[in-house]
């Protein structure tokens, strides 16, 4: 099993420093998260608590994730890079698919686009994008981006976005891996139509195996289950040996760390980052990669 290091909420100043250590002791990668803003008054709901409050607040950084990685990239050399998620239908795909395909190149193919919709109204409603429509937006963003990552010539005439004779250049060396979040019908769908991974937003264990029997099914269904296919799932339970073997034979590939702000709270130091990640190695990279 692979495991990833989650990043969000963490201070910007120690990101680098992270990602060395996430390298040294083992982890797959590290795992950004992405909101372009946060607003004063927040009405939308939460998806995934049981009261609709959000995990976040308006003190959460947010750092922009394409720099963010192309820094964290420099400094390492095996470690893998994603986000979780990238709310891609709030922007324009020759925009993603520039800066994708850049840091795909740059990166020696360490890099993997973790997409999703998105739940926050309000941060459509200030960057002019209709919130209604993300789903369908979303689902032309993937089918044109292999495209545009080609670094032939694109024409394109999608019900949100047309442009003709037009390429992207530099090409990354193959299209950018997508791995796509979300549990509702639709996503789930569009994971196994378009991404070669799924990102979960936490899960008990329990839920965990039929998730993935959903997900075989659907992928039945579109005639592609023998191509390879990642699932990054993070638990809401504490980490525990016996717990990843179990969904690692039952067909999990990879987990997570927590963010180090559920670990140790707000404010914490490199050195306590550091132990937190050299304990987790010890407990589990080292026994269960």
């Amino acid at each position: 099993m692979k495991f990833w290091q989650m990043v969000p909420y963490m201070e910007p100043e120690q990101l680098l420093d992270v990602a060395r250590i996430a390298e040294e002791v083992g982890f797959e990668g590290v795992m950004g998260a992405d909101h372009l803003l946060y607003p004063r008054v927040l009405h939308s709901p939460y998806p995934y608590t049981p009261d609709g409050e959000s995990p976040i607040d308006s003190e959460s950084p947010y750092p922009d994730p394409w720099v963010m990685t192309a820094m964290m990239a420099a400094v390492t050399s095996r470690l893998k890079f994603s986000t979780s998620i990238y709310i891609l239908p709030l922007r324009h795909p020759l925009e993603v698919a520039k800066a994708t395909g850049t840091l795909s190149l740059l990166s020696n193919g360490r890099f993997i686009l973790g997409a999703g919709a998105g739940w926050m109204k309000e941060e459509f409603d200030a960057a002019g994008v209709d919130f209604h429509t993300r789903g369908r937006r979303m689902n032309e963003m993937l089918e044109v981006m292999p495209a545009l990552w080609s670094g032939d010539w694109v024409d394109h005439d999608g019900e949100f976005f047309q442009f003709d004779g037009i390429r992207l250049l530099p090409a990354p060396p193959s299209p950018v891996p997508v791995f796509i979040g979300g549990s509702s019908a639709p996503a789930l769908r569009r994971t196994v139509k378009y991404g070669s991974g799924f990102i979960g937003h936490g899960n008990h264990p329990d839920e965990v195996a039929p998730l993935l029997r959903k997900i075989r099914a659907l992928r039945d269904e579109e005639g592609v289950a023998e191509q390879p296919f990642e699932t990054v799932l993070g638990l809401t339970t504490p980490p525990d040996y016996d717990t990843f073997r179990r969904l690692a034979d039952e067909g999990m590939t990879a987990s997570v760390n927590y963010p180090f702000s559920m670990i140790l709270g707000g404010g914490s130091t490199l050195d306590e980052k550091r132990r937190v990640m050299e304990s987790f190695a010890e407990n589990f990279i080292v026994r269960l990669s």
